[in-house]
């Protein structure tokens, strides 16, 4: 597999923070060009220095952190502290070194993406679609220089999990992920029906927990207070492990499958606000325009994430 490179944005965040390390886990298959941070699990000036502590974690230095967007395009900002500002956090995330950098991150994305040959990078968005709406809108030119956007949100047969109808990413902006979604750049999709499917139990944490470096533990016990902090509301798919699964279908695409559809974004109703409507038997005639995941093997996904994590430090 050749090395493809990538840029992730994301709102960190626990399970953000796996997905993170994952991707620096590989460093043979992606090369992370940079993080851009979000405002969305938590304000902007956490995430970004959330990003920055994984950065640290993974001993990786060398990985610039840039702040982007600190509020969604139309909306006001409503985060998730309760459930990813864990006290926990501060023992496990070692204190950054390396400075935030000066650029913002909207045209970071930019000047990334003008700069690469057609068609080689690929955005990994976590978080709400915000910067990646941005910097199509203020420099449409580069949505040619995309890859595909590798997108964790929405949700077909499964319910929302921030209203009944909505997923936590595409409701905090619907107005930046209807932006991104009808920008014809390709678009793979990971939803709640995939990620409900990936659940930490106790065997899998006990994998994590058992490597013999500090990366592994640390994402055991990110993992442990994920599922603690979201217990109450969501049962056992409080296990659920969302995020990590961009970076894992770009390392290991066949432990996923899905069908190409047309995704609509809900930005008006405020009962359905950000609801991916998904045409999955093309009764609207409307063209496919995600690659919709609905399946994972998630032992697979596990194998790899334990297989990877061993690698750093």
């Amino acid at each position: 597999m050749s090395c493809r490179r990538i840029i992730i944005d994301t709102d960190p965040g626990l399970d953000d923070a796996v997905a993170i390390l994952l991707a620096l886990a590989a460093p043979e298959e992606l090369e992370v060009a940079g993080v851009v941070a979000v405002a969305g699990n938590l304000p902007l000036a956490l995430t970004e220095r959330n990003a920055r502590r994984i950065c640290e974690l993974a001993g990786r230095r060398d990985i610039p952190v840039y702040a982007g967007c600190g509020r969604p395009l139309m909306r006001t900002l409503a985060t998730a502290v309760d459930i990813h500002s864990d006290p926990r956090l501060e023992a496990i995330l070692p204190e950054p070194h390396t400075p935030l950098q000066s650029q913002h991150g909207v045209d970071f994305l930019i000047e990334a993406l003008r700069g690469a040959e057609p068609g080689t990078i690929t955005v990994c968005a976590l978080g709400p679609l915000t910067n990646v709406a941005m910097a199509l809108v203020k420099a449409p030119e580069v949505a040619g220089k995309i890859r595909e956007v590798v997108v964790m949100g929405g949700a077909c047969f499964d319910l929302g999990n921030v209203t009944p109808a909505a997923e936590f990413n595409m409701h905090t902006d619907p107005h930046a992920a209807a932006i991104v979604i009808g920008s014809g750049v390709p678009i793979t999709m990971i939803p709640l029906d995939v990620t409900h499917q990936v659940l930490s139990t106790p065997p899998r944490l006990a994998a994590l927990r058992a490597l013999s470096n500090r990366c592994g533990p640390a994402v055991a016990a990110l993992l442990t207070s994920f599922e603690r902090n979201r217990s109450s509301q969501f049962g056992s798919l409080a296990m659920a492990l969302h995020d990590p699964s961009v970076i894992a279908y770009l390392l290991r695409p066949a432990l996923y499958d899905g069908r190409e559809v047309n995704v609509a974004i809900e930005t008006e109703s405020p009962l359905t606000i950000g609801t991916t409507v998904v045409d999955w038997r093309g009764v609207t005639g409307r063209p496919p325009n995600v690659r919709f995941l609905n399946t994972v093997d998630a032992d697979g996904f596990y194998e790899l994430l334990t297989d990877k994590l061993a690698r750093l430090r």
